[in-house]
């Protein structure tokens, strides 16, 4: 693990996870590719420009030349794939653009990898350079739904219910095929819903923290009671560093935060946090093929040593004090100015 792609390094998980890695492992470079679409905000990792192991490339997972260039300049010797589309209801709306990105993206880099690390499926030898590692960032939703109890597990089948967990669940096939077809050292981790700074206002969150600081009607799906388990994104980072470390190759690793809570609750918790009215909760129509409830089991992970370090309290604390205090910066999302806010850093660095 000396020199690490981080591929959609700009957006919300990926950008905690840049700055988790360049700040927990000096001797390492961190070579961020992304081709910041809408979501992807250079402003996330302003503060990493000036750090010796960070750099960013501006890119597109489906350019194959301009990846293998990457490979062959920066020695990569690991890959984590964080670059997707994400959001469920532009997948619901646009599903071209998650099939091309989330699946033949993922293929190409993949691709990229087998031949950098000179795995040869024909000898059947599985001998690659030592240390090299590919881990793909997949999603609970790949599982489809839950009923009232249980827990997703690693042998859970795969149920997808959108084109954006379709799209997922395709891409998790890929890398496993590459790993028992050619012997590519992979590894797929799955997480709960995450939360905490820099992510883009489409999401639950962060979207309910701005309408109530406007305030702006708070729109709720349906009756608001679908459950999600939540994890707090530095303990996600925490998490993908510990299967780098010690997770077992051509294994799948659940992350989850044991904190289910009903999406009604957590606006809830929102406006009495920040001391606004229940009046603002506007109930509107379901989303098509809406998941009822997602659980994850992550005790295969933990057996790693990994545990979430933030209840769902303190990680909700801390992310409406982070909201309060980047008020500008949600501004400039909202608003659709963040490209020309970093306008001076594109100068420099694309």
């Amino acid at each position: 693990m000396e020199n690490i792609l981080v591929t959609g390094g700009a957006g919300f998980i990926g950008s905690n996870f840049v700055r988790h890695m360049v700040k927990s492992h000096p001797e390492c470079r961190v070579i961020n590719y992304d081709a910041l679409t809408y979501a992807g905000n250079l402003e996330n990792l302003k503060d990493m420009f000036e750090m010796e192991n960070y750099i960013f490339l501006k890119g597109d997972i489906r350019d194959r030349e301009s990846l293998e260039k990457v490979f062959e300049e920066y020695g990569i010797d690991t890959v984590v794939n964080f670059a997707a589309e994400t959001h469920v209801d532009r997948s619901i709306d646009e599903p071209e653009v998650f099939l091309t990105t989330n699946i033949i993206g993922t293929q190409i880099l993949l691709d990229i990898a087998k031949k950098s690390w000179k795995v040869d499926a024909d000898k059947y030898s599985r001998e690659y350079r030592p240390g090299c590692r590919y881990i793909q960032i997949s999603t609970d939703e790949v599982y489809g739904a839950l009923g009232s109890d249980g827990c997703f597990t690693e042998e859970t089948p795969l149920a997808p219910n959108s084109p954006y967990s379709a799209s997922k669940a395709s891409a998790d096939m890929m890398v496993r095929a590459y790993h028992k077809t050619y012997g590519l050292p992979v590894n797929i981790t799955r997480c709960s819903n995450n939360y905490g700074p820099y992510q883009f206002p489409e999401k639950l969150i962060p979207l309910m923290i701005n309408n109530a600081l406007e305030g702006k009607e708070l729109p709720v799906y349906g009756d608001g009671k679908q459950v999600r388990d939540w994890l707090y994104v530095e303990d996600h980072c925490t998490a993908i560093e510990q299967v780098l470390v010690a997770g077992e190759i051509g294994e799948v690793y659940n992350i989850g935060g044991n904190s289910e809570k009903e999406n009604i609750e957590i606006v809830r918790k929102i406006l009495l946090a920040l001391n606004k009215s229940e009046e603002l909760i506007k109930h509107v129509k379901d989303r098509p093929g809406h998941d009822r409830r997602y659980a994850i089991n992550s005790t295969k992970l933990r057996k790693l040593g990994w545990k979430p370090s933030y209840s769902f309290e303190e990680g909700m604390e801390a992310t409406i004090s982070w909201y309060l205090e980047n008020r500008d910066w949600m501004k400039r999302i909202v608003d659709g100015d963040y490209m020309n806010y970093y306008s001076g850093l594109y100068g420099k660095i694309l």
